[in-house]
């Protein structure tokens, strides 16, 4: 009872950590990417105006963190699902399906917005690979706290699921809400799964 309640509490933990990073990470990345537009409240110090926007920050960031922590959790039943039903193959189906996600992100972004804006389709491609990369790096990170076999699962939720969880912003196309999305969900998901093993070992992506 008392292995039960100390996982509980470690559970909660993580969710309500997970809050303050999405908030923090969220509250950061608005005002930088809206700088020109939030710059004079700082310069006539108007905290009130100042204050307001940072809790409209803060409160979207606990939107993206949940969203972030639904998809985490989905991810770990999905996972454990991938193993039990194609066991060895479950790995070169998860290479299988990063690629699709990687060439949907791309194509069918710049078929429906890329041309009717007259975009380059290089700037559609650089935000995959920006994605691929950062997926990469949590990977590696992973593989070396835990073990070589974590590899391909953490790319695959890294990309794959964040992707997804980034659905809502990538259907509005606006420039500003997709980073101000993006950037938290990439850190809330790294997050969580750097600091899953640590809590609770008998969880961890194998």
């Amino acid at each position: 009872m008392e292995d039960v309640f100390v996982k509980s509490r470690e559970w909660v933990r993580l969710f309500l950590s997970t809050l303050l990073v999405g908030a923090v990470s969220t509250a950061l990345v608005g005002f930088t990417i809206k700088w020109d537009e939030h710059k004079e409240l700082f310069y006539s110090f108007d905290v009130i105006e100042i204050l307001s926007v940072l809790f409209w920050l803060i409160g979207v960031g606990f939107i993206f963190s949940i969203i972030s922590q639904m998809g985490f959790f989905a991810y770990l039943t999905v996972h454990r699902f991938g193993l039990a039903m194609f066991k060895r193959l479950w790995s070169p189906v998860q290479l299988l399906l990063i690629a699709f996600v990687f060439f949907d992100l791309v194509y069918f972004r710049y078929v429906v917005f890329g041309k009717e804006l007259g975009d380059s389709i290089l700037s559609y491609i650089f935000v995959a690979l920006f994605i691929l990369l950062f997926a990469l790096l949590i990977a590696f990170i992973k593989k070396n706290q835990t073990n070589k076999h974590a590899f391909i699962p953490a790319v695959f939720y890294m990309y794959v699921v964040t992707v997804i969880e980034w659905v809502p912003a990538l259907r509005v196309n606006e420039e500003s809400w997709l980073y101000l999305m993006l950037i938290p969900l990439l850190i809330c998901n790294a997050y969580q799964l750097l600091i899953l093993h640590k809590l609770n070992s008998s969880t961890k992506i194998k």
